[in-house]
């Protein structure tokens, strides 16, 4: 608690200046929140936002904008992991700024990031770096950028945490509804809704989701081929692999490869 209250206190301390803090603190917090909006960008791997509704992954090369006052938590467990917080105050009219989401980095943004790699602190207004900043801030909607949109809701019901989790661990099988069911004591018909009434989501989007996730890590942390990747999460073939992928995050897995390892 002690932490969190400092993180808090220093990100709010100065309520005009922007913020900037390269430290890799967040992921040791439980959910907080600030008044200023906050720009968190990825490197070298996966971090996961948790929300009272949702989990949010985040790969290599992306950013997260989140909105002020807007409870969340970080995680991540990639050791090269390298994370970049930029706290905005102030208010805008572009809705753009009033929702979170997550956004590839642009060349442009990423040779502005690189030029203030070395800033850390508050920044004032008058200064240039402030003025640079805020540049870069009212460049993010104009980009017109596509979401990335892999949001995998989150439940407080155990027997679902324990489902999902299974799931999870087994994804080089061919897992079906009515096997999953049926291993859970469950009837297709209960174990629909029960997806539907606590996830608000199907069990085959559920499970897509999943194996996209798996398929970023494994493109990040391992050797294989797109088409080991595709047999190791439980697709017969490439091409289903591939379309599954593009209907989750807009690009191919060969885009993303080479998005994320940049």
């Amino acid at each position: 608690m002690k932490m969190l209250k400092h993180l808090i206190q220093s990100v709010d301390k100065h309520p005009s200046s922007i913020m900037v803090v390269r430290q890799q603190t967040e992921q040791r917090l439980p959910a907080h929140q600030h008044e200023k909006a906050q720009l968190l960008l990825v490197f070298g791997g996966i971090a996961y936002l948790q929300t009272a509704e949702k989990d949010f992954y985040i790969p290599s090369n992306h950013y997260i904008w989140i909105p002020k006052n807007y409870p969340h938590n970080l995680m991540f467990n990639t050791q090269d992991l390298h994370i970049i917080n930029i706290y905005f105050p102030g208010r805008n009219a572009n809705k753009f700024y009033h929702e979170l989401g997550i956004y590839p980095v642009s060349k442009l943004l990423f040779e502005m990031l690189a030029f203030s790699e070395q800033w850390q602190g508050d920044y004032f207004k008058g200064s240039w770096e402030f003025e640079f900043l805020t540049t870069l801030r009212n460049l993010l909607p104009k980009e017109n950028l596509q979401k990335f949109s892999i949001q995998l809701p989150t439940t407080g019901d155990e027997r679902l945490q324990a489902i999902v989790s299974s799931l999870r661990n087994r994804l080089n099988e061919n897992l079906t509804l009515e096997n999953t069911a049926t291993e859970n004591s469950m009837s297709v018909r209960s174990l629909t809704r029960l997806f539907q009434a606590k996830l608000h989501i199907t069990f085959v989007q559920y499970l897509k989701m999943l194996r996209v996730i798996r398929a970023m890590e494994l493109m990040k942390d391992s050797e294989m081929n797109m088409t080991e990747i595709a047999y190791e999460i439980g697709y017969s073939n490439i091409a289903a692999f591939s379309n599954n992928f593009y209907q989750l995050t807009n690009m191919r897995p060969s885009e993303f490869k080479l998005i994320s390892g940049r």
